[in-house]
């Protein structure tokens, strides 16, 4: 059973930084991707980055490219995303989720995707 659980959502500051992190488990793939989308109150959901595994690629959607950065920890099947210059627009509660094969991605569908990490930027 794919599992995937995301964590170091906070309260942080205009122009702060914060990383989330992204568990998986319950699959074992030479090629998958991960990525994470975000949901902000009001607002449709946005596909941020994502990282195809086996092949080594990462992708970013223009609205947080050169500030998010993805990576991943492959013994561990860890996923963060590296959150810097951080505006109150960056609020939003984000999710990770899992293409059990290579799609086009960053998107905001996945085969699985856990619960989400609240993110507040506010001073």
């Amino acid at each position: 059973q794919v599992q995937v659980v995301e964590s170091g959502g906070g309260l942080v500051q205009p122009g702060g930084s914060l990383t989330l992190s992204c568990e998986t488990s319950g699959f074992t793939l030479d090629y998958y991707a991960i990525g994470w989308f975000r949901q902000a109150p009001g607002k449709e959901q946005e596909g941020l980055a994502c990282i195809e595994k086996g092949r080594g690629r990462s992708y970013y959607d223009p609205l947080v490219k050169g500030r998010f950065t993805i990576s991943s920890d492959d013994p561990k099947k860890v996923v963060y995303l590296q959150m810097n210059s951080l505006t109150p627009e960056d609020t939003a509660e984000y999710h990770c989720g899992v293409l059990l094969d290579i799609r086009p991605c960053p998107r905001t569908t996945y085969d699985f995707a856990g619960q989400g990490t609240e993110v507040t930027v506010s001073s």
